[in-house]
Formats: structure tokens, sequence, C-alpha cells
């Protein structure tokens, strides 16, 4: 039905007869003549009807917005007049000389012209995906699904499957539940990643693997977050974590290069305690040149207590962040903000700001200066290296607070005062992560996962000192955002049993979730390591959109519904009973 596609014709192709089949995206009427740009997945051109062209007018005329049609014409090129420069097909067009209405399309519901609400978008999906921008995306993430398996490949990585209904393990989030109608009363989980089955695969020998697989978890979801996504899985045997961190860097920078002809060049590694203390977060966007400072040593002493008590907690931190130009800011501004940091748990935001320099306290303005002696004052402009024009904001809290607060407001500051190069990319390696966390009732967390080694310490000295353990981890972050995380695995049953026990997982329990992965430990078991790539974030950045939806055919909602398929759904009541599964009337009540 079609020789060529739409957005493929130029200049070399005038004179020839060609098929096209595509959609209508726009009809002109001009004095007789009926003009409509024909698209299809590869673009738009544009097809002349003459009235000279016997038997086509009368069909011609009944077109509209959407008709899926077969045109039939030459290729002829434009008057230099008429070249259009926006359109990649602009140097040509076509005479038309057949034409056949394949589907007509009733009144759109949405408006190709404007922009259209999310929730509309996402409910008539199948036409939102016809938009251009909207193909031109869902191109180039399959783009790079090919390139990844063309590098891997090439690197004798092996694409293996791994299972789908599997066994539930820790991996930070709820699993998706499915029970079994064989089996009733238990449930499969869909895998959250395929973590265990990897690292099995490295136990079986086969020491270069990856998969492009999809995960699940049902956690809170976000712009940049879904129920499924798209793992780029890969797990290799007898490699270090810095030769697992060179191929993948590999990967990433041949791939930018290919796609959008950019050199991300040699990517810079910083630890974690690093990228906290000078960002407030595991996961800094380096295109802001804003970093956090200290000064707690500097205000211990003052009678100010929202200073003075952070400052003298082992858990506490006192951090500023000066803002070149932010004296400028207006006291709502500044509100704004400590309404901002007060979603993160901050209590307040104090601030000082720099109107003059050289005159020494008289040129600084701040409802926290009478607070603060003249020594205090010079210590704080010093350190901060604040300059007349500026702002130093304050945050003072538990560290984990102060961490995310003014992390955050880092973020917010550089893009609302345009002090972000949006124009640049800025990756990173993040390493040497702690090994565990402590919540507020003091129990350990891992930071990764439970399977993450230790670097360079025994299983008696990690049980002897866990806190103190740091990892052999690394993440690696772009423009902000975290696109893969891995580590060396733990290939030693008596490590991984101490890990276990730090985490309060007792034998039998290890046993019943992990008894085959401890098993497997003890059959000659090579050193492993990994790392697993979000694509669905990369193509996100591979794209330029900061929605993850943007770029995955049929997304879920931030309720983690799909608006076109109405999905979840209550389920048949037959079904049900069939899986001995029965719903409580308080669930009913909320369908």
């Amino acid at each position: 039905m079609r020789s060529i596609y739409c957005g493929k014709l130029n200049k070399d192709h005038v004179g020839q007869e060609v098929e096209l089949c595509g959609w209508i995206n726009k009809r002109r009427d001009l004095g007789g003549l009926i003009f409509i740009d024909l698209r299809d997945r590869e673009g738009l051109v544009q097809v002349v009807f003459d009235p000279e062209v016997e038997g086509l007018m009368d069909v011609a005329n009944t077109l509209r917005q959407e008709f899926c049609v077969q045109v039939t014409g030459t290729v002829r090129a434009r008057p230099e007049s008429q070249i259009n420069q926006d359109m990649a097909t602009g140097e040509v067009e076509i005479l038309g000389t057949g034409l056949t209405i394949i589907n007509r399309a009733e009144p759109l519901p949405l408006d190709f012209n404007q922009e259209n609400s999310e929730e509309r978008r996402l409910t008539y999906r199948y036409l939102d995906l016809r938009r251009l921008e909207m193909s031109d995306r869902i191109k180039l993430r399959a783009k790079a699904s090919s390139f990844v398996r063309r590098f891997l490949d090439s690197n004798d990585f092996l694409d293996i499957e791994t299972p789908v209904l599997t066994k539930a393990t820790p991996e930070g989030a709820r699993d998706y539940l499915v029970p079994s109608r064989v089996h009733k009363g238990s449930f499969y989980a869909l895998p959250q990643s395929p973590q265990l089955f990897k690292q099995l695969l490295m136990m079986s020998g086969f020491d270069r693997y990856y998969q492009i697989v999809k995960c699940f978890r049902d956690e809170d979801l976000r712009a940049d977050r879904q129920p499924e996504f798209t793992q780029i899985d890969l797990e290799t045997s007898f490699m270090t974590s810095a030769q697992v961190r060179d191929i993948t860097e590999r990967l990433i920078c041949e791939m930018w290069q290919e796609l959008l002809d950019v050199d991300l060049g040699q990517f810079p590694v910083m630890s974690y305690e690093e990228a906290m203390r000078r960002y407030g977060s595991d996961k800094p966007d380096l295109r802001n040149p804003l970093e956090l400072i200290d000064v707690a040593d500097l205000v211990k002493d003052v009678e100010f207590k929202v200073l003075a008590g952070p400052a003298n907690d082992e858990k506490g931190r006192v951090a500023v962040l000066t803002v070149p130009g932010g004296a400028s800011l207006s006291r709502k501004q500044i509100d704004e903000y400590t309404k901002f940091v007060g979603i993160y748990g901050a209590k307040g935001l104090a601030w000082m700001k720099v109107n003059d320099l050289d005159a020494g306290l008289e040129g600084i303005q701040s409802p926290i200066a009478k607070f603060l002696n003249e020594e205090v004052i010079k210590g704080i402009l010093e350190r901060t290296n604040a300059q007349t024009g500026d702002i130093i904001l304050f945050g003072a809290d538990k560290r984990n607070v102060v961490n995310e607060a003014m992390g955050a407001l880092r973020l917010k500051v550089g893009l609302d005062l345009e002090l972000t190069n949006l124009g640049q990319w800025a990756p990173l390696w993040v390493v040497d992560f702690p090994m565990f966390e402590e919540d507020d009732e003091g129990n350990l967390h891992a930071v990764h996962h439970p399977f993450t080694a230790p670097k360079d310490i025994s299983a008696a000295e990690l049980e002897a000192n866990p806190a103190g353990a740091i990892s052999d981890a690394y993440d690696m972050v772009l423009n902000g955002y975290e696109v893969g995380g891995g580590s060396v695995r733990i290939h030693n049953n008596d490590m991984q049993q101490a890990a276990f026990r730090i985490l309060g997982i007792d034998e039998q329990e290890q046993q019943d979730k992990f008894g085959f992965l401890l098993d497997a430990l003890k059959y000659g078991t090579p050193p492993h390591a990994g790392l697993a790539f979000g694509l669905d974030r990369l193509v996100m950045l591979l794209c330029g959109t900061d929605n993850i939806r943007d770029v995955i055919a049929f997304p879920k909602t931030t309720q983690a519904s799909c608006l076109m398929t109405n999905a979840p759904s209550v389920a048949n009541p037959d079904a049900l009973k069939e899986l001995a599964v029965t719903v409580t009337a308080q669930q009913k009540d909320a369908e």
C-alpha cells in the first residue's frame, strides 16, 4: 500500500511516483486547490490536489483531520519562494493523482493545535501518540534500546530472561502480589528487579548477563517514577567495581554520542560523604554551582538556640547556602522559600543579606544578626566568601532534615534565579555509600539492598561495627537524576548471613526467604558485580523532558491507574473464588 514514508521524501525523489499512507494532519482549501499535510511516523509532507486531475476533488473536499488515507502522486520541487524550512520535506510536495479514504475520523477529543491536559492525553493515548512530538520520543526510545543491545552484545554479554512470577524478596518497596490458583493461599511476587536471579546466573557460570526487563514496585509515584518500569539490567563475574563503572560509562557515553551527538566526557567520581556535605543529596545536579557550607563550629556558642542546638548535636547539622545576587530577594520570596523547606521538615529558614560587605555589620541585614556577635558574622562571611549583593540562607536541624531541605532549596533557587546551566550535561559517579542507615527507632536498613558487599572488611568486622561499614556500591547520576546504580555483591555465605543478622533477619527467616541463595553460595561462587539502569529515565533525559510518562507508550497516572483502559478494575467474583481470594466489604465500598 505504501512505497515510502512521508517524512523521508526529499529532492532526490523529484519526478518519482509514490504511494503514501497516513493521517490528515491539516487540510487547506486555497482557491480551488486543496492542500493537505499528510503525516506518518516519520513526519509530514504536503500533498496538492488540483482540479485538473479528474476524479479527486469530490473526495478531497470531504477530507478532515485524522482521516486515514492512501495517496498516490508525483513528487515535485516546490518553488524557491514556497520552501518550508520548518519541515524536513519542505523542499518538495506531492501532486496527488490518486486518493483513497481508508477510514474516516469523528471529531477529535484532543485538539492537536493546542496544549491538552495530561489527563485527557492519557485517556486518549492512542491519539496522543500520533503527535510527532510523542512519536519522536517513542522512536528515540526504540533507538536507545537497540543501541544497548548492540553495545552489550558486542561486549560479550548474554541476553538471558528471568522469571516474572517469583518469590517476594526485600528490595525497598512493596511487592505486587499474584495469587496462585494451583497453590491456593499462596502468592507469587512480581519482581522489583531480577537481583537474585542475575546473581544466580553468575553462580551458574554465565559471566556476563544482561536483560531489558520489566520491573514492578508498589510505591508512591511522581513524575519520574512508575509502578511498572523498564530496567537495563546487567551483571558480571570476575570484574571489580571500577571495571563495571568503566564499561557502563562507555555504554552511556557512546549512546549519547550516537543519539544526540553529545560528548559527555569522562565522568568525575565523588564519595557519598562529599556529595551529602556539598550538595545535601546523593544525586547532585552539578549544573547548579551552589554548594552547602558547614558553619556549626562558628555558631555552637551563640545564644540563639535555633543554631546552637543542632551545632552541638552529633546528629545535627548547621549549613548555609550562599546565593549570588540573592540580596535582591523580597521578603515575600524568602517567605515562599521558608514554606518550601517546611515540606522537608525544616522548622524555618534564617537568612542574612550582604548589602555592603565593606560596611561591616552596618552592611548586614538579617533578623538573626542581633543574636550573633561581630566575630561570628565575620567568620560566616569569610567561610562562605559572600560578596556584596549576596544572601546567605541557613539550615539548622537534624542532619537528614538539613540535607533534604537545603538540598532541595539549592535546586529550586538555582532554577528560580537561572543559576543552573540547563544547556549543560553533568554526569557523575557517586561511590562509597554507607552499608546501612539507621531509622528513627534505631533499626538498621540496607542503603542499597542486603546483597551489597562491604569494602575491605571481614564478616566479623562488619557485625562488630555495621554503622561504620562502607559498601562497594556506585550510582551513576546525570543532571541530578540517578540513572543507574549497582554494587559488588556478597559472594561469601558467612558474609551474607552476617548482613542478614544485622538487618534482624533470623536464621529461620533466612532459610524461608533466601535458602536457595544461601545454598548456592556454598558451591564455588565467583566474585560478581553489576548495575541496573532505568531505561525510562535515560530516555526521558535524551528527549529533554522531565516527565517519565512522556516516554512510555501507555503509562500509569500518579494514582497508579490507566485512564485509557480503566485499570485496575474489580475482578470477576468467579475468578476470585477460584483463586481462594476474598475481597473485604471495605474494599468493595472503596471501589
